[in-house]
């Protein structure tokens, strides 16, 4: 069984930074195409950055594309949201998410692709 588990929220002034962790264990994490997502009250769950199995590629949502990198550590099983810049519409719970049926360079921006998911950490960032 897959179990993701996200650390590294909190409460943040705007323009401040945050680094997000997620620990993958459970299967192969070089197996893995993985993504960080976020959920507002009232809103539905939207994409946030993603990374390829091979790490060569990402994605970014508009929103954050410039302000959030997200990357891989396949020594530690990990995937980071590192998060500058951050705006108070950033607030939401972030979930990390992850798919191993998908091809080595694929990026998955789409929550439905995902298989797994972790339980969300809240980030919340004041004005």
């Amino acid at each position: 069984q897959v179990q993701l588990v996200e650390s590294g929220g909190g409460l943040v002034q705007a323009g401040g930074s945050l680094r997000l962790s997620c620990a993958a264990s459970g299967r192969s994490f070089s197996s893995a195409a993985m993504g960080w997502f976020r959920q507002s009250p009232g809103k539905e769950r939207e994409f946030v950055a993603a990374i390829s199995r091979s790490g060569g590629n990402t994605a970014y949502s508009d929103s954050v594309k410039g302000r959030f990198t997200i990357s891989r550590d396949y020594a530690k099983n990990t995937v980071y949201l590192q998060m500058n810049s951050l705006k108070p519409e950033d607030t939401a719970v972030y979930y990390c998410a992850a798919t191993f049926t998908v091809g080595f360079s694929r990026v998955i921006v789409n929550p439905d692709g995902m298989d797994y998911w972790g339980q969300g950490t809240q980030v919340t960032v004041s004005s």
